[in-house]
Protein backbone atom coordinates (compact mmCIF):
# COMPACT_ATOMS: atom_id res chain seq x y z
CA UNK A 1 0.00 0.00 0.00
CA UNK A 2 0.82 3.69 -0.10
CA UNK A 3 0.33 7.05 1.47
CA UNK A 4 -2.83 7.30 -0.99
CA UNK A 5 -4.18 3.86 -0.23
CA UNK A 6 -3.87 4.04 3.27
CA UNK A 7 -5.62 7.07 3.26
CA UNK A 8 -8.56 6.16 1.51
CA UNK A 9 -8.36 2.81 3.57
CA UNK A 10 -8.71 4.77 6.38
CA UNK A 11 -11.83 7.36 5.17
CA UNK A 12 -13.20 3.99 4.29
CA UNK A 13 -14.55 3.34 8.27
CA UNK A 14 -17.68 5.16 8.86
CA UNK A 15 -17.57 8.42 11.17
CA UNK A 16 -14.18 8.83 10.51
CA UNK A 17 -12.80 12.19 10.24
CA UNK A 18 -9.44 13.76 9.25
CA UNK A 19 -7.28 16.70 10.92
CA UNK A 20 -3.85 17.95 9.95
CA UNK A 21 -1.95 18.50 13.39
CA UNK A 22 1.57 19.19 14.57
CA UNK A 23 2.65 20.75 11.71
CA UNK A 24 2.40 18.69 9.00
CA UNK A 25 0.72 14.71 10.51
CA UNK A 26 -2.92 13.46 8.76
CA UNK A 27 -4.59 12.63 11.72
CA UNK A 28 -7.48 9.94 11.54
CA UNK A 29 -9.77 9.70 13.77
CA UNK A 30 -13.47 8.17 15.37
CA UNK A 31 -15.28 9.98 17.87
CA UNK A 32 -12.54 12.62 18.30
CA UNK A 33 -10.05 9.88 19.41
CA UNK A 34 -6.91 9.23 16.89
CA UNK A 35 -6.84 5.22 15.76
CA UNK A 36 -3.70 5.83 12.82
CA UNK A 37 -1.46 9.06 11.88
CA UNK A 38 0.01 9.50 8.71
CA UNK A 39 3.20 11.49 8.38
CA UNK A 40 3.27 13.80 5.54
CA UNK A 41 6.98 15.39 5.50
CA UNK A 42 9.45 12.01 4.09
CA UNK A 43 10.41 11.25 7.46
CA UNK A 44 13.36 9.11 7.80
CA UNK A 45 12.47 6.92 10.69
CA UNK A 46 8.46 6.37 10.50
CA UNK A 47 5.32 7.02 8.08
CA UNK A 48 2.97 5.83 9.72
CA UNK A 49 1.17 5.13 13.36
CA UNK A 50 -1.27 3.10 14.59
CA UNK A 51 -2.73 2.20 17.65
CA UNK A 52 -3.04 -2.03 18.14
CA UNK A 53 -3.48 -4.59 21.17
CA UNK A 54 -1.00 -5.50 23.57
CA UNK A 55 -0.33 -8.54 21.90
CA UNK A 56 -0.13 -7.25 18.88
CA UNK A 57 2.08 -4.66 19.75
CA UNK A 58 4.90 -7.19 21.11
CA UNK A 59 4.14 -9.22 17.85
CA UNK A 60 4.86 -6.46 15.13
CA UNK A 61 7.86 -4.04 17.40
CA UNK A 62 9.96 -7.63 16.45
CA UNK A 63 9.62 -7.36 12.74
CA UNK A 64 12.32 -5.17 10.71
CA UNK A 65 10.32 -2.43 9.69
CA UNK A 66 8.25 -1.77 12.76
CA UNK A 67 8.94 0.15 15.78
CA UNK A 68 7.08 1.54 18.60
CA UNK A 69 5.87 4.71 18.30
CA UNK A 70 7.66 7.81 19.53
CA UNK A 71 5.46 9.69 22.73
CA UNK A 72 2.83 6.93 22.33
CA UNK A 73 4.12 3.18 22.81
CA UNK A 74 3.06 3.29 25.90
CA UNK A 75 -0.58 3.37 24.90
CA UNK A 76 0.71 0.15 22.12
CA UNK A 77 1.57 2.40 18.66
CA UNK A 78 3.22 0.92 16.63
CA UNK A 79 5.32 3.19 13.55
CA UNK A 80 5.90 1.65 10.09
CA UNK A 81 8.96 2.76 8.98
CA UNK A 82 7.87 2.28 5.39
CA UNK A 83 4.75 1.16 3.82
CA UNK A 84 5.55 -2.52 3.11
CA UNK A 85 6.85 -2.90 6.65
CA UNK A 86 3.67 -5.46 6.41
CA UNK A 87 1.61 -7.14 3.67
CA UNK A 88 -1.27 -5.20 2.18
CA UNK A 89 -3.52 -7.01 3.06
CA UNK A 90 -2.47 -7.16 7.39
CA UNK A 91 -1.95 -3.49 6.97
CA UNK A 92 -5.85 -3.12 6.12
CA UNK A 93 -6.57 -5.88 9.18
CA UNK A 94 -4.57 -3.81 11.21
CA UNK A 95 -6.29 -0.67 10.48
CA UNK A 96 -9.52 -1.62 11.07
CA UNK A 97 -8.30 -3.40 14.33
CA UNK A 98 -6.92 0.06 15.01
CA UNK A 99 -10.40 1.99 14.34
CA UNK A 100 -11.84 -0.95 16.30
CA UNK A 101 -10.45 -0.90 19.65
CA UNK A 102 -10.78 3.27 19.37
CA UNK A 103 -14.45 2.59 18.87
CA UNK A 104 -14.78 0.37 21.32
CA UNK A 105 -13.19 2.54 24.02
CA UNK A 106 -15.55 5.66 23.55
CA UNK A 107 -17.66 6.39 25.67
CA UNK A 108 -21.12 4.32 25.42
CA UNK A 109 -22.89 8.02 24.95
CA UNK A 110 -20.52 9.22 21.81
CA UNK A 111 -21.17 5.57 20.39
CA UNK A 112 -24.47 5.90 20.27
CA UNK A 113 -24.54 9.26 19.06
CA UNK A 114 -21.99 8.05 16.02
CA UNK A 115 -24.23 4.89 15.19
CA UNK A 116 -27.90 7.52 15.03
CA UNK A 117 -25.77 9.71 12.89
CA UNK A 118 -25.98 8.76 9.14
CA UNK A 119 -22.91 8.38 7.78
CA UNK A 120 -22.47 10.87 5.41
CA UNK A 121 -19.02 11.50 2.70
CA UNK A 122 -16.16 11.12 5.20
CA UNK A 123 -15.52 14.33 7.08
CA UNK A 124 -12.54 16.45 6.59
CA UNK A 125 -10.98 18.75 9.67
CA UNK A 126 -7.97 21.05 8.55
Amino acid sequence: MDIEQVHAHCLSFPHVTEEILWGNDLVFKIGGKMFAVIGLDPAPDHCLSLKCTPEKFTELIERAGVVPAPYVARYHWVALERFNAVSDKELKGLLRDAYGLVLEKLPRRARAILEATPNKSPAKRR
